[in-house]
């Protein structure tokens, strides 16, 4: 079986599909993608680049349209050269939304498409509109409905898509649901272990000493993500608890969202904001996994905030670890936790809630021993790799076969 992999980034939601494809040397797997230095073993990368940015003079409801067709253009003139090599693919898996999927029906029309498709824009009734400290404009709401024009296309175009969660497939218009199952990426559960005696060391912190951590991970520090609530809950619980160390991964930077003018961050605004005893926060900045896995397994309360917007895979890894996870009640979070049940919920817009939660479990530890175990077993029912990955297998057979079936 060939295979054509389409990805702004590599190899991102698909590095265990893509390897498991890889290493049955009867399929050949072709990963197209703009990252250049990341390699994996078996998967053949095929560079694309856009001939240049949107133009600055384009309208900007309009741009990031533009942005997508420039990187569709610049795939479809990659798929001419692997057609001159004599590749043509059985199936192709694509990510919707930054575009390299736009043309490559017209470039491969007998090739079934399978489109991830992660989130689909609303001005009203999810992330956009959340906080009402932030109405929106006119100019906001028209640009958030331009924001889908690649994707409407890719779901007319496709044959088969897939979404991780119930919450994101259901962000989608009605008409186009059929063609969407649900399918989560999968969590390394092997890897994703619990470990009980986990003392946290790191090459620049040592932690081992330390009874009460509290940990925070996001790709950015943002308000997409909590970040200023968290900051905000953390000072409370510094006046009550002297001894507790909170450990924040991730990098100063916004990747939703809206970011401060004059290159301002949201870390040290809320640093200058909000008085905190910097000797027992720790920012890390990102992390490798094995790293990034010491500091979730030694947690003692995991906080995950987000705005009803795509879920991130760090929730699922954390519970997987068995970690105690106080996540904000909103709808992509509550999907998987329960209060009370496999996590804790929270109100996202409230530091003092968040805190006095934060307090609850640090202080009842025993009693939330039962959540922790709930937690790992949620994931190893649902969101296990080694259940999912046969079937995102089967999936991209099925499509390669061109086997109809139906979407859940």
């Amino acid at each position: 079986m060939r295979v054509l992999f389409l990805h702004n980034n590599f190899p991102a939601q698909y590095r265990h599909v893509a390897l498991n494809l890889a290493q049955d040397p009867n399929n050949l797997v072709v990963f197209a993608t703009k990252n250049r230095e990341v390699t994996l073993p078996g998967i053949h990368k095929a560079i694309f680049e856009p001939s240049r940015d949107p133009h600055p003079t384009t309208h900007h409801y309009v741009r990031p349209l533009e942005g997508a067709v420039l990187h569709g253009q610049a795939v479809y003139k990659l798929t001419e050269q692997l057609k001159a090599r004599g590749f043509v693919p059985d199936v192709i898996c694509g990510h919707s939304g930054w575009g390299p999927t736009l043309f490559v029906k017209d470039a491969f029309p007998d090739t079934p498409l399978i489109c991830y498709f992660e989130w689909f824009y609303h001005a009203h009734g999810s992330d956009a509109d959340f906080d009402p400290t932030e109405p929106l404009t006119i100019d906001d709401v028209a640009r958030i409905r331009l924001k889908n024009a690649p994707i409407l296309l890719d779901l007319y175009t496709c044959d088969r898509g897939l979404s991780p969660t119930n919450w994101q497939k259901s962000q989608f218009p009605p008409e186009f649901q059929g063609k969407i199952s649900v399918l989560h990426d999968g969590v390394d559960t092997e890897f994703f272990q619990p470990n009980p005696k986990a003392k946290l060391v790191l090459p620049n912190l040592d932690l081992s000493g330390v009874d009460e951590i509290v940990t925070y991970v996001a790709r950015g520090m943002e308000p997409y993500r909590g970040f200023p609530q968290f900051i905000e809950a953390i000072a409370y619980v510094q006046e009550r608890r002297p001894n507790c160390h909170v450990v924040i991964v991730g990098a100063d930077r916004v990747c939703y969202g809206k970011s401060l003018p004059e290159g301002s961050t949201y870390k040290d605004l809320m640093l200058k904001k909000v008085p905190l005893d910097l000797s027992r926060v720790h920012f890390t900045g990102t992390l490798p996994y094995g790293e990034y896995l010491q500091v979730i397994q030694a947690s003692s309360v995991h906080v995950y905030l987000t705005r009803p917007f795509v879920l991130s895979w760090s929730m699922i890894e954390a519970m997987s670890t068995g970690c105690l996870v106080l996540g904000s009640d909103t709808a992509p979070v509550s999907e998987i936790i329960q209060d009370g049940e496999n996590g804790l919920l929270v109100d996202f817009f409230s530091p003092q809630k968040i805190a006095d939660r934060i307090d609850e479990v640090l202080d009842h530890s025993t009693r939330m021993e039962q959540i922790r175990v709930n937690a790992r077993k949620t994931v190893l029912e649902r969101y296990a790799l080694a259940d999912l990955l046969p079937k995102h297998i089967q999936l991209i057979k099925d499509a390669a076969n061109k086997t109809t079936v139906e979407a859940k």
